[in-house]
């Protein structure tokens, strides 16, 4: 798996119609919406295929948020990787998985040349030191929104989790610094990504059952009032 859009693809589908266009209507196999509040994330359930993002939104609970206590030592990364035997770390094969143009490969993982599209800032990166590992919703969110009560080992799986490619991304490092910690309500990449930034956002908080502050949710309910057929996918983690 080494381009960016099929990768995106996997998780999340998107196309683009009318404005007008009537939402769809859940499928019958999906429960009935629920609204925000302390009871939503129960039934949420554990996957879903295809989702519209305002019906995806609507199963995610929204609480306050705290940063009490946080530090990213706290989660730790990047650990081995799924290959422990390569030499390469999740950084590293995370930026493999999403060359346009694969990279030499080196001792040590070591990368040298190679072509990425980084998504945020629609443009092009010709250095893997150049590029930064993303988490799609960043660990201080991610703390923010109930991991400061996870295990370390669930940390580190989050930290670390390729099991699905909206979780982490490889972008510009400047683009990286731009974002830094901020969700949706305060950080945006450029407008020809916003659909699926939505989509890959909302689909982790829903893989690792995390709830979202009222900016937030705002914020995203903005995105999907303009993104009527961008669609998520994912699957729970289990606690």
């Amino acid at each position: 798996m080494i381009k960016k859009l099929p990768r995106l693809a996997a998780v999340f589908a998107l196309s683009m119609l009318p404005l007008t266009t009537p939402a769809p209507a859940a499928t019958a196999a999906q429960p009935p919406l629920v609204g925000a509040g302390p009871t939503a994330m129960a039934s949420v359930p554990a996957a879903a295929q295809d989702v519209p993002l305002f019906q995806a939104l609507e199963w995610i609970s929204e609480a306050p948020e705290s940063r009490d206590g946080y530090s990213r030592d706290l989660f730790k990364h990047w650990n081995k990787g799924l290959n422990p035997t390569d030499g390469c770390d999740t950084r590293k094969e995370v930026i493999l998985s999403e060359a346009k143009l694969a990279p030499e490969t080196g001792a040590r993982c070591a990368l040298s040349g190679g072509r990425w599209f980084s998504e945020y800032d629609q443009v092009w990166v010709t250095a893997a030191s150049s590029l930064d590992v993303d988490h799609m919703v960043p660990l201080a969110e991610a703390w923010d929104s109930g991991a400061s009560v996870w295990t370390a080992a669930r940390r580190e799986a989050y930290a670390n989790d390729q099991g699905a490619s909206a979780s982490l991304i490889a972008v510009s490092g400047s683009s990286n610094r731009s974002k830094s910690d901020k969700d949706p309500a305060d950080w945006l990449p450029v407008e020809g990504f916003r659909c699926e930034y939505a989509s890959a956002w909302v689909a982790t908080k829903l893989r690792w059952q995390l709830p979202a502050d009222s900016a937030e949710r705002d914020a995203l309910t903005r995105l999907a009032e303009v993104c009527p057929d961008a669609t998520v996918t994912y699957e729970q983690v289990p606690q």
